[in-house]
């Protein structure tokens, strides 16, 4: 969570911004518009008290879901790699759709006479997890037309169920059978059409299966029997709605803000505890610090006062060597690594090119960012571990190169080996595995050994104060002052500046919910790396203060503090709005979890520690050493 942008301006950026340089795609009369079905996904109802209930995604042509296939067996249409990695799994399929054609005509998909126990209890199952389909035409999501409760909005919520398993279906749930197609479309031209529009009203028709179908509700559902074979009849029926909405802003009612009030009171909250911070670290720096200064480089002084007391009394400790300087400067480089990430894929947002209408962008361009930034970890872990103390540049160059993309390599490795077992289509495929190895060891090693190479050349940063060849002795600090205290104290503020938007975005990632609240997410990204970065030199002068000079690992861990507050929130999201009940949907919620805090603690830590060195040198360069 890191930005370096004033994007107050920018705050609702994405809602009207779509792709630039993506061209509409212009319809004639009686044109075919491809429907595509992407995997099944569980869904998050509106209610305030529902909960997921699973994360497995299964592929839409799954052999136990019974759906009609086209002529010629299901094609996979191409993807990107961040469409992949975010699970998205897209075929073409039977629908039969033309311009302007079939307009409230019930149609036929297909008729499935051997759906048997065993599938339709593969089926109930999912229902009652409360699964949903996702179809795609023209790069909109199918959707279902809600109102917000809090201010009668409609807006468009993407996906739609699957079945029924309300009362009174509770014990036996409905199979939705059949599709209320609504497409909406707007006339730039006379003789030309776009799509800005697509709602499914899923409903179920029960009754005999083999008659003409007439698309009108029978008030009979369709209930699949778990112990006999049965048949079932998919139907559909297009209706055609002109629309004034232009292609430029059809994403506008899909991008619907929950209450935004809840959004400002997290960026008020937060810049209020920034503010506070902010003035406290001045007070301390102008007033306090300067006092000292003052009182160390005064030439007519008593003798009693001459004798140094305070953080004056370690400088010559204050920059010897810590314990494993080379973990340490790994950690700060794959950190700054991860912070021009975030930072560039915030800008990229910010500007418009993560729309949603281009599927996985978001992902895509994390991964291209990580792999062309290794030279930024290369380089800060290489003078990092230079100015530490560190001789062996070559093992501190292959450690930021290779340890972290291993330890996320076999988090994911595990997790997808789970998805397997678990039979979802959410599962990375080999090809994809292989195409990231490669960014990762074959480009993105490379420019970190070139950064180190230039890291190592520029050599060590000067420090200010020689080290004594003696180590003194560290007295027993306050309680609040050891590492762990410190640690989780100082991550309260950052946690408590992100904790709000930390909803939406966990809600986005497990919940299959779009985020498109960049601009605030952008601001609060900012308040955090500012928070993270006043505390942390707030602890390390209370720190040199209590005469502990160890406070290269201490600014680490009390930057990174915010991570465990992380974890906690995580255990807490999952008690009160996920109920999983399978142990592959907990494994994998657990492992997703555990890197999100591992990639969190390496970024707010890495802002914590040089926050920390740049106020030591500027501390101890201010004074005068005899």
């Amino acid at each position: 969570m890191l930005s370096v942008l004033l994007g107050a301006v920018l705050v609702c950026a994405a809602n009207a911004f779509y792709l630039p340089g993506a061209a509409p795609h212009n319809y004639h009369k009686g044109e075919n518009v491809d429907l595509f079905v992407n995997a099944l996904t569980p869904m998050l109802s509106s209610s305030d008290d529902a909960k997921l209930k699973s994360l497995i995604n299964y592929d839409y042509y799954n052999p136990k879901f019974r759906f009609c296939e086209p002529e010629g067996g299901p094609k996979k249409q191409p993807e990107s790699l961040g469409s992949i990695l975010f699970g998205d799994r897209i075929f073409n399929s039977p629908y039969d759709i033309r311009m302007l054609e079939n307009n409230g005509t019930c149609q036929t998909l297909c008729i499935v006479d051997d759906v048997t126990g065993e599938d339709a209890k593969f089926i109930n199952d999912r229902i009652r997890e409360d699964y949903a389909l996702n179809w795609l035409i023209d790069g909109l999501p199918a959707a279902e037309m809600k109102i917000d409760r809090r201010n009668g909005d409609l807006f468009f919520d993407m996906g739609f169920n699957l079945g029924d398993d309300d009362e009174p279906y509770h014990e036996a749930p409905a199979l939705n059978n059949h599709y209320e197609i609504v497409l909406r479309y707007h006339r730039p031209t006379p003789d030309d059409y776009r799509v800005v529009g697509v709602l499914v009203w899923p409903s179920s028709i029960g009754g005999p299966q083999e008659a003409a179908p007439t698309c009108a509700d029978t008030n009979t559902p369709l209930i699949l029997s778990e112990t006999e074979t049965q048949t079932v009849r998919y139907t559909y029926r297009l209706t055609w709605n002109e629309s004034d909405t232009p292609w430029a802003t059809r994403w506008d009612n899909y991008l619907h803000i929950f209450d935004p009030r809840i959004h400002w009171f997290s960026l008020i909250n937060s810049l209020v505890i920034v503010i506070f911070l902010c003035v406290m670290v001045s007070m301390i720096l102008l007033r306090t610090v300067s006092r000292d200064i003052s009182r160390y480089n005064a030439i007519d002084l008593s003798e009693d006062v001459q004798e140094d007391w305070g953080w004056k009394l370690v400088h010559g400790e204050v920059f010897r060597t810590p314990r494993f300087p080379m973990a340490l400067s790994v950690m700060v480089g794959n950190g700054a690594q991860l912070c021009a990430m975030v930072m560039v894929t915030l800008v990229f947002a910010l500007l418009g090119f993560l729309s949603p209408s281009n599927r996985g962008s978001l992902a895509t361009v994390m991964m291209v960012c990580w792999t062309l930034f290794g030279g930024v970890g290369g380089y800060v872990s290489s003078r990092s571990y230079a100015s530490l103390g560190g001789t062996e540049k070559r093992k501190n160059a292959f450690m930021t190169a290779t340890i972290l993309p291993t330890v996320v390599f076999i988090i994911v490795f595990l997790l997808n080996f789970f998805l397997l077992l678990a039979g979802s289509s959410g599962a990375v495929p080999f090809g994809t595995m292989l195409l990231i190895v490669v960014l990762w060891f074959g480009i993105s090693a490379p420019l970190s050994a070139i950064g180190g190479y230039f890291g190592s050349k520029h050599g060590a940063i000067q420090h200010p104060v020689r080290v004594n060849p003696i180590p003194r002795q560290i007295p027993p600090p306050p309680k609040y002052l050891r590492p762990w205290a410190a640690t989780l104290l100082s991550g309260l503020l950052p946690f408590g500046a992100a904790f709000v938007e930390l909803y939406f975005v966990l809600s986005s990632l497990f919940a299959s919910r779009a985020y498109y609240a960049f601009g605030f997410l952008a601001l609060t990204a900012a308040v955090v790396a500012l928070t993270t970065a006043t505390v942390t030199i707030l602890f390390t002068y209370f720190v040199l203060c209590a005469e502990e000079y160890r406070w290269h690992w201490r600014a680490f861990l009390t930057g990174g503090g915010s991570a465990f507050w992380l974890l906690a929130y995580g255990l807490f999201y999952w008690a009160s709005r996920l109920s999983l009940d399978s142990i592959s949907s907990v494994l994998l919620y657990l492992g997703y979890l555990f890197l999100l805090v591992i990639l969190d603690f390496l970024v707010t830590g890495t802002i914590g520690f040089l926050a920390s060195y740049w106020a030591v040198r500027r501390l101890y360069s201010a004074i005068r050493i005899d």
